[in-house]
């Protein structure tokens, strides 16, 4: 079904995820505004907007996936373009927010990452931000502009519900998943557990216990990414050893390294989900599911053409 072309909204595309740019376009019926986005000899970042934007109501997609450090310059060199051109308001439409990892000093000395990103990006003229499945929800509170944060059920609920798994326990892979994977327990009527565990280095997990009954069921892990892999690979193996039957798995984000990818096709798991949040390369065990329709949601219910906000 074509959808009605709207002139108010101008989409921007930032470098950082083309496709899904182009996606979210189709599902809004609207065009992208061209942008160009090059570098210099000395590879500082160039933009420029040539589109006329006075008065417009702008938003820019622009995952801040590798490289972290480019994308989100780039976004934010965008997003002051923007409001050169004389746009009314800029939304950045961010589904994978990095630098949220780091959202807290442990010690002294360590930065508030996602503070200082969210702060970048407040400081050269962003009225609202939307984000998918953030890593702490939390930092809602620290970002200077509105944000949106959106749940990942929405897009992944569909996809577990057509498999037909009976006795099912959905698996949170550390403590700080909770209250992920309880939605989705709660949305699944399914029963809930999570794997305790020890973190000895950043970006290094090992696996102790599995605390909730799995013996026997099929077991879903929820995540918000796979970076390494190590994290869900090793609680696939630790549901096993406490007698789960099956073993699949769904994170949000793929910010893979190059061996995480085949560290998961190695461990216990039957289903591979992810989304399109970042630029993913396709694989015959790895499902992907588009994020465009929901962030196309986002853009209406942003704009007060739906009465409720899409499932956060």
């Amino acid at each position: 079904m074509t959808v009605p072309y709207d002139p108010s909204i101008k989409l921007i595309s930032g470098d950082a995820h083309r496709i899904l740019a182009e996606d979210l376009a189709r599902e809004l019926g609207v065009p992208l505004e061209p942008a160009e986005i090059a570098a210099f000899a000395d590879g500082e970042s160039r933009v420029l907007l040539a589109s006329d934007l006075r008065g417009a109501d702008v938003y820019i997609l622009q995952p801040t996936s590798p490289p972290v450090n480019d994308r989100l310059m780039n976004l934010a060199l965008l997003i002051d373009a923007a409001r050169a051109a004389g746009a009314a308001r800029v939304t950045a439409l961010v589904p994978y927010f990095g630098y949220a990892r780091q959202e807290q000093r442990g010690r002294a000395g360590e930065p508030r990452s996602a503070q200082v990103a969210a702060r970048l990006l407040a400081s050269v003229g962003l009225d609202r931000l939307a984000t998918l499945d953030l890593h702490a929800p939390a930092l809602e509170s620290a970002f200077p502009m509105p944000a949106t944060l959106l749940g990942c059920e929405e897009l992944f609920l569909p996809a577990v519900k057509s498999w037909g798994v009976e006795d099912l326990a959905v698996v949170s892979p550390d403590a700080g998943g909770m209250k992920r994977a309880q939605r989705f327990a709660g949305k699944l009527n399914a029963g809930l557990a999570v794997v305790a565990k020890d973190r000895p280095r950043p970006d290094q997990a090992a696996a102790l216990q599995v605390l909730g009954d799995v013996r026997n069921r099929a077991c879903l892990i929820v995540d918000d990414m796979a970076s390494t892999g190590r994290t869900m690979a090793a609680a696939a193996e630790a549901l096993r050893r406490a007698g789960a039957r099956e073993v699949h798995a769904i994170f949000t984000h793929a910010v893979m390294s190059a061996e995480a990818l085949q560290r998961l096709l190695d461990a216990p798991l039957g289903r591979i989900v992810t989304s399109d949040s970042i630029p993913v390369a396709p694989h015959p065990r790895l499902q992907i599911v588009r994020t465009a329709p929901l962030l196309a949601k986002t853009v209406r219910y942003l704009r007060g053409e739906m009465p409720a906000a899409p499932q956060t």
